[in-house]
């Protein structure tokens, strides 16, 4: 898996499937890696070049030195410049995307700011808005004290159902080992960049055809949030998953099918 030098900064990057195939860039949640895509990749590079990418300070992605005063000036905006950096160099000009929480956060911003860069877009269990700044507060005062560890079972509780949990511990324990892989300041730059967003107004009317996929028990990106988003673009459909917010590992063969059917047109 190479290193690939941006304009903003080096990125760790997987690529599979045909280089003349379609691109489809794929942008992972917050405290997680590209390997959280593994589950997809087999069947999505039959049809696509599958491009996964770390996020700045998660797998082996670095921290920039520069990425809290980035956060702070940029919010998500910090990642959809990122996005934009690792296509510009792979030498493309426009690109499926498929994002997931925070990668779903990331697409907004590129369907709002950047739309000509996209063919379709897949926003899987993500929000519009975050909230208040201040209610990330505590997450990022535990993340000083008791770096990521002290976030592990909040997440895994919010990632998985009960009912998968139980059926599946060792993808669970998988998940969980990725998540704690993550660079305490990599995952802290990253929440500071979602704290406060609120892309509600400016995706309104956004053209890129779009499926939203939502979990019936996703407690932290909701089936309502994911209805708006969908109500807010010009050309989306809706997508209702039994799971919670990982969807893509606990629905991995449904969500895996929808998304390469709907990128093929």
């Amino acid at each position: 898996m190479p290193m690939l030098q941006t304009s903003r900064q080096p990125f760790h990057i997987a690529i599979d499937g045909p280089d003349s195939a379609p691109a489809l860039l794929m942008a992972h949640p917050l405290g997680a890696s590209l390997d959280v895509w593994a589950p997809q990749v087999a069947g999505l590079a039959r049809y696509f070049r599958v491009i996964r990418y770390d996020a700045r300070g998660h797998g082996a992605s670095p921290v920039p030195e520069q990425a809290t005063a980035d956060a702070a000036r940029e919010g998500v905006g910090a990642l959809g410049l990122d996005a934009l950096a690792i296509i510009d160099a792979l030498g493309l000009e426009r690109v499926h995307w498929c994002g997931l929480s925070m990668g779903g956060m990331a697409g907004q911003w590129l369907l709002a700011y950047a739309p000509q860069r996209l063919n379709r877009v897949v926003l899987a269990n993500t929000a519009a808005s975050t909230g208040a700044a201040s209610a990330w507060d505590e997450r990022l005062q535990t993340l000083k004290t008791a770096g990521v560890a002290g976030l592990i079972d909040g997440v895994m509780a919010r990632w998985f159902t009960p009912g998968f949990a139980a059926a599946h511990p060792d993808t669970v324990a998988g998940v969980r080992d990725l998540v704690l892989r993550t660079k305490p300041d990599g995952y802290a730059a990253c929440a500071m960049a979602l704290a406060g967003m609120d892309l509600q107004q400016v995706i309104r009317g956004a053209t890129p055809p779009t499926l939203v996929i939502a979990g019936a028990h996703d407690a932290g990106t909701t089936p309502e949030q994911a209805r708006f988003i969908a109500g807010q673009l010009a050309d989306a459909r809706l997508l209702m998953l039994e799971a919670a917010h990982l969807s893509n590992v606990e629905q991995a063969a449904t969500f895996t099918q929808a998304i390469s059917d709907f990128l093929s047109g």
